[in-house]
């Protein structure tokens, strides 16, 4: 769910690390970023609302104001919506390389989203 709303949003780059093996507080990483502070704040407050309607509340949502680097702890799931300089800062995907990723966009179907998600 969070993918499609990031992807409607034009979130960028969009990435799914799969964590569960090497990290003890998630499964998954959603990363993607916006070309801007609004953009990115958008992304996150779009998330968040639907995820609401959906039953789902986040843990946690740090960086809203400054809009630089969101992160939305949905316990199982850690959205990190970034600028793009600082999602190259950061560096994030290299810093998790022996997570499997797969990388998202507009043509990837929701049966391989769900392949992944199950796997």
């Amino acid at each position: 769910m969070c993918v499609k709303i990031a992807l409607d949003k034009k979130a960028k780059d969009l990435v799914i690390l799969k964590v569960s093996e090497l990290s003890s507080f998630a499964d998954y990483f959603l990363i993607c970023h916006g070309d801007s502070h609004r953009q990115v704040q958008g992304i996150a407050r779009e998330i968040e609302e639907k995820m609401k309607k959906a039953g789902f509340l986040p843990l946690g949502i740090e960086g809203y104001r400054e809009g630089n680097w969101i992160l939305m702890d949905y316990d199982d799931i850690i959205i990190h919506i970034f600028q793009k300089p600082v999602r190259e800062f950061y560096d994030l995907e290299r810093l998790w390389a022996y997570a499997p990723r797969l990388e998202v966009n507009e043509k990837t179907t929701s049966k391989k989203l769900n392949e992944w998600w199950s796997s």
